[in-house]
């Protein structure tokens, strides 16, 4: 081989190196699609469980109209998931949701005098948050995404159930949330007492690793 084959043999095995060292850097700085202690930070391990309450400050709402005023009100609601998968960023981390929890609720509407309670039936679902952007939840192998509400009424107890077919929620690293906005429940059964519809609104976090000492929060990048 002569020194100008041999200048290029070499030169082109210095290049596979040098792409492959950046590919590997590359991938070791996105982290995982869940971290804790910062974007970018320690990955959430799989089988780790994640809760919330809503955010300081805020109520969980379920509206008769998309921002509207009139529905139902709640001064507590709090979830629980399990960590499925955490693949690299970008990607998708998947989670097992198995409790959400609705209580201290109030209405408005016409002809109710009170909320006995909300169960969010078919648990668990399934969820899926993607690098960037949001979370997905869809039904699990118990059945569809259900809610029953038993609500007082002057002539006595009314129960509603209502469906949807997915819900999706924002993540914000800024506050490690998780923002509901007007999600679409549609009535499944109930007497005409019973709104049509009801938008789901509410905000949770901070979003927190609770299977980790301290239970630090957790972002998504």
């Amino acid at each position: 081989m002569d020194k100008r084959a041999l200048s290029a043999a070499f030169g082109a095995a210095v290049a596979a190196v040098l792409a492959v060292t950046a590919s590997a850097s590359a991938t070791a700085s996105a982290g995982e699609v869940l971290t804790t202690g910062s974007a970018g930070g320690t990955a959430v391990a799989t089988g780790d469980v994640l809760s919330a309450s809503l955010a300081s400050g805020t109520k969980a709402r379920i509206a008769t109209t998309p921002g509207g005023s009139t529905g139902i009100t709640c001064g507590t609601s709090a979830f629980t998931a399990t960590v499925d998968g955490n693949p690299a960023a970008p990607g998708t981390a998947t989670e097992t949701v198995t409790a959400h929890t609705l209580s201290n609720c109030t209405t408005n509407i016409v002809g109710a005098t009170g909320v006995q309670s909300i169960t969010v039936n078919n648990l668990p679902f399934a969820a899926a948050v993607t690098s960037g952007g949001s979370l997905t939840v869809t039904a699990g192998a118990a059945g569809p995404i259900q809610t029953t509400l038993k609500i007082s009424t002057i002539l006595g107890t009314t129960t509603c159930v209502y469906r949807a077919s997915s819900l999706t929620a924002t993540p914000s690293n800024a506050d490690n949330s998780l923002t509901f906005t007007d999600q679409l429940f549609s009535k499944y059964s109930g007497p005409g007492t019973c709104p049509a519809s009801g938008y789901f609104s509410a905000k949770y976090g901070p979003v927190l690793d609770t299977s980790q000492a301290g239970s630090p929060v957790v972002f998504v990048n």
